[in-house]
C-alpha cells in the first residue's frame, strides 16, 4: 500500500484509510436518516483488526457516528491493536447541545466524551465537522479558540476542518488554518479544484482526506435495481439510488474497468480511489470497512493512476 505524507502534519498514512461512518448503525436527526443500516458490531470490530493487520493504520471517526457508537467500537480494541500504531481522527460539531454544536460548553463535553469513548488521552486529528458556524458565523472565533485550547492541553495533535462542500472549506480554511482538511470527493461529484480548495491546500502545505469516494457504494456498479434501505439509513433519501438509468450506466462502467485493468487485484476499487487521490500528493481516501473482507479488499487497492488512465476513468463515468 502506497503511503502519503499528510501535509505539514508529517504523518505518514496509507493512501487508502479507514472511514467509520458505517459503524454508526441506523440513526435519525429529527425526521432525517443519517446513519447506516446492517451494522454487525463483531464484524465491524473484525474489520478494524484486519485493517490494522494489513497496514491500514489511519482510522477516522466522529462523535456523531451513532452518537458515539463508532468511537466506542474503536476504543474496545486497544487490548488487541496497539494504540500507538494508529493515526486516530475524530470530529466535533454535529452533536447539538442547547443551541449549537459549536457552542463552547457543547464542544468541551463532546471532546471529553470522545476521549472517554475512544479510551485514549489524545487523538491525532480533531476536525471541526462542518462549516456551519451559526448565524453571522457567531461561533467561528470561539470554535477556533477552543480547538487550539484542546491542542495546548494535549488532547489533540493536529487541527482539521471538514464539510461535504469543498467550497465551504475553501471559504473558512483561511480563518481556521487547519493542518488537514476533509471533504467529499468522487469521480462523479468533484469540486475540489474548481472550488479553489486544491490551491489553498497546496499553498498551505495542508493534508487532505477525501471521504465517500465510492459514493456510499453506488459507484461500484453492483445494483441491478433500486435498493431498499432500512429506516435510519441515509441512503434512503438519496435520489441517485433510485435512478435506474444511472444504475445501468454504473454497471457498464464496472465492466469497462474490469476490461481496462485486468492485472489489478481490485480493478474497480483501484480506479475509483485512484480517480480522487492520483492528482493530489498529500491526499488519502477514506473507505468504509464494516466486515473483514472489506479491509482485505481495501489493502489490495493500487491507488495510483497515470495521467492517461486517470483521464480515461473520469471520461468513462461522466459520459452519461
Amino acid at each position: 500500500m502506497r503511503h502519503v505524507r499528510l501535509g505539514r502534519t508529517g504523518l505518514e498514512v496509507p493512501a487508502v484509510s479507514v472511514g467509520t461512518w458505517g459503524h454508526s448503525g441506523p440513526k435519525r436527526v429529527g425526521r432525517h436518516p443519517v446513519g447506516w443500516s446492517g451494522l454487525d458490531d463483531d464484524a465491524a470490530r473484525g474489520a478494524l483488526v484486519t485493517a490494522w493487520q494489513r497496514g491500514l493504520t489511519h482510522w477516522d471517526t466522529a462523535d456523531a457516528y451513532g452518537s458515539g457508537h463508532s468511537e466506542r467500537l474503536i476504543g474496545e480494541l486497544w487490548d488487541e491493536v496497539p494504540r500507538e500504531e494508529i493515526v486516530l481522527a475524530t470530529k466535533v460539531g454535529w452533536e447539538f447541545g442547547r443551541s449549537h454544536g459549536y457552542e463552547p460548553g457543547q464542544m468541551r463535553a463532546q471532546m471529553e466524551g470522545s476521549l472517554e469513548r475512544l479510551r485514549t488521552s489524545q487523538v491525532d486529528i480533531l476536525y471541526l465537522h462542518h462549516c456551519d458556524f451559526g448565524p453571522d458565523d457567531r461561533y467561528l472565533e470561539s470554535a477556533i479558540a477552543l480547538i487550539h485550547e484542546f491542542r495546548t492541553a494535549g488532547h489533540i495533535r493536529w487541527v482539521g476542518l471538514s464539510d461535504w462542500s469543498s467550497a465551504k472549506v475553501a471559504r473558512y480554511a483561511p480563518s481556521v488554518d487547519p493542518d488537514v482538511v476533509q471533504v467529499y470527493r468522487s469521480v462523479l461529484d468533484d469540486a475540489y479544484h474548481s472550488s479553489g480548495l486544491a490551491d489553498w491546500v497546496f499553498h498551505s502545505s495542508a493534508g487532505v482526506c477525501f471521504f465517500s469516494p465510492l459514493q456510499h457504494g453506488l459507484l461500484l456498479g453492483g445494483y441491478v435495481s433500486p435498493p431498499t434501505f432500512e429506516p435510519g439509513d441515509h441512503r434512503s433519501r438519496r435520489p441517485e439510488f433510485r435512478d435506474r438509468a444511472l444504475l445501468a450506466h454504473l454497471r457498464e462502467c464496472r465492466h469497462a474497468l474490469e476490461g481496462r485493468f485486468p492485472e489489478r487485484p481490485q480493478p474497480i476499487l483501484s480506479a475509483l480511489v485512484g480517480a480522487v487521490v492520483s492528482d493530489e500528493p498529500a491526499a488519502c481516501a477514506l473507505l468504509g470497512m464494516r466486515r473483514p473482507e472489506h479491509a482485505r479488499a481495501a489493502a489490495e487497492i493500487d491507488a495510483e493512476l497515470d495521467p492517461r488512465d486517470l483521464e480515461w476513468v473520469r471520461k468513462l463515468y461522466r459520459s452519461r
